[in-house]
């Protein structure tokens, strides 16, 4: 599965940075398919291939940089399976995916 396509790049670029925003768009989510660690997507680099996004389930939640070459690169224990693109995910503010 690709993690980033043509379009979810497009995507990406149209909406720009979201850093002035207290409640930004979360664009793309990946997810660990046999464990937690999910990672919520509002921007990307394609210079350096760097999401900005919100990072949670791995023993700490906040917001961060992740490659798209680590997320790539990883295999989940105890399968060995890839992080996955949610492909049913839907664009919402943070503010409705991460509830209080």
């Amino acid at each position: 599965m690709k993690l980033l396509t043509k379009a979810l790049l497009n995507r990406f670029q149209k909406v720009g940075s979201q850093a002035e925003s207290d409640d930004p768009i979360i664009i793309a989510k990946f997810f660990n398919p046999s464990g937690s660690g999910t990672w919520y997507a509002t921007e990307f680099n394609p210079n350096d291939a760097c999401f900005f996004g919100y990072v949670t389930g791995l023993g700490y939640d906040e917001w961060g940089y992740f490659s798209l070459h680590e997320l790539s690169a990883v295999k989940c224990p105890p399968f060995g399976l890839p992080i996955e693109r949610d492909l049913y995910f839907e664009e919402e503010r943070f503010s409705e995916v991460i509830k209080d």
